[in-house]
């Protein structure tokens, strides 16, 4: 059966950006309602529920029909939510990309700077209508950034996530009210860049689906 994660850090860390209430919200209820009901549809397919969560979530024809939809939605929130817990932090020696590493150069280069990155990324978060993600990708070698809705993630279009912002109210509603702009510009300042980059080198050795 699949599991919730810990956190990996206190609820409180990434405080004032990102309120104690809203990670204990955020964490026990919604992501445990995700990783509950994929268990609970598959609870008649025992064997899928020992296959590798991204496994399972690429191999969706495995699902039964009836079954497949409530998958994917619930699935893929638990993994959209594992990864976004791991790409925050509240140490602020990871607020930026190492200046000279290849993803600051690789980001420049595709977007001119940093700056404007950050922008396009702002505002591609602020233009998802509804509930949904958005992200910076590896697509085949380039970076570029997406934006899906509910709970798809981009590895269902072979592209690797490298960053993700989860842009559902439930995420930011108690602090940030409906004002998403402001959630978005607090969400810098708690971005592990350290494991961005390491997402990065993943992504880089991957193409088309497979690795290189």
């Amino acid at each position: 059966m699949f599991t919730l994660p810990d956190l990996p850090y206190d609820y409180k860390a990434l405080e004032p950006y990102i309120d104690e209430e809203t990670m204990k919200i955020h964490h026990d209820m919604h992501h445990n309602a995700y990783v509950k009901n994929t268990n609970d549809a598959l609870a008649q397919n025992l064997e899928l529920l020992v296959m590798d969560p991204i496994e399972l979530y690429l191999s969706l024809d495995k699902v039964p029909e009836q079954a497949r939809t409530k998958v994917k939605n619930n699935l893929g929130g638990h993994i959209n939510h594992t990864f976004f817990w791991g790409i925050m932090c509240a140490n602020s020696n990871f607020h930026l990309p190492v200046s000279n590493g290849e993803l600051m150069k690789n980001i420049e280069s595709t977007f001119g700077s940093f700056e404007i990155f950050q922008e396009k990324f702002s505002e591609v978060g602020l233009g998802r209508f509804g509930s949904g993600w958005v992200w910076l990708v590896v697509d085949n070698g380039k970076l570029d950034i997406v934006s899906t809705a509910n709970q798809d993630n981009p590895i269902l279009e072979s592209k690797t996530p490298i960053l993700g912002l989860d842009v559902w109210e439930h995420a930011y509603y108690l602090k940030y009210k409906n004002v998403r702009v402001d959630y978005i510009s607090a969400f810098w300042n708690i971005v592990n860049w350290g494991k961005v980059a390491e997402n990065y080198e993943v992504g880089m050795k991957l193409k088309e689906g497979g690795k290189s």
